[in-house]
Order: C-alpha cells, then structure tokens, then sequence
C-alpha cells in the first residue's frame, strides 16, 4: 500500500522559510510526477507546485520566486522549500505522488505564517 509521511509543517513568521519533505513508501512501480497542493479554511485545496520524473517543475504564480520544489528519486521524497513566507501562504500542505493511472495523498502538515 502506498503511503506518503510529510514533515516540516509548523509556525514561523512572515518572511521567514519552511521546508516541506515527503517520502512515499509501498510503492511497486515508479512514481511519476509529485507535488505539493495546500488547502486555507473556507477554501478549496490548489497546486502550490510539481515535479515530473525528469525535473520540469511548474508553481502557482502566488508562489513563483518564493517556493522552490525538487525531488530525490533514489528516495522517493519530494522537497518544498518556501522563503519569504507570507500571511497568505497559511494552511494546510499536501503531498501528492502520482504512481500508474492513481494520486497519492498524504495526511497535511499545518503551516502557519503569524506575527
């Protein structure tokens, strides 16, 4: 079964910088693409960024300049480093690995950006 752990989630201030990992375990085949989605109250869940297989990336404009995703493939994890955070980038973060024809979630790592 695949499962997908994130960590990195937690309170900082803005402008400050996170760092989001992710491995995904239980995996028979290869993982395609991976990404990272966020969901803020009264919201609904939007990219933050993804990573195919070879590294082409692509980023929500809220986040270009500021948020940089990279993969490791060896170990099947995913990276989200976010600089100059701000209060709008509150909420809650979602790994995404797609594997086959299938998405993979993982559970949300609360990131909150307050003074």
């Amino acid at each position: 079964q695949v499962q997908l752990v994130e960590s990195g989630g937690g309170l900082v201030q803005p402008g400050g910088s996170l760092r989001l990992s992710c491995v995904v375990s239980g995996s028979r085949f290869s993982i395609n693409g991976m990404g990272w989605y966020r969901q803020a109250p009264g919201k609904e869940r939007e990219l933050v960024a993804h990573i195919t297989t070879f590294g082409s990336t692509n980023y929500a404009d809220s986040v270009k300049g500021r948020f940089t995703i990279s993969r490791d493939n060896a170990k099947n994890t995913v990276h989200l480093q976010m600089n100059s955070l701000k209060l709008d980038d509150t909420a809650v973060y979602y790994c995404l690995a797609q594997v086959g024809l299938r998405n993979y979630w993982g559970q949300g790592t609360q990131v909150t950006v307050s003074s």
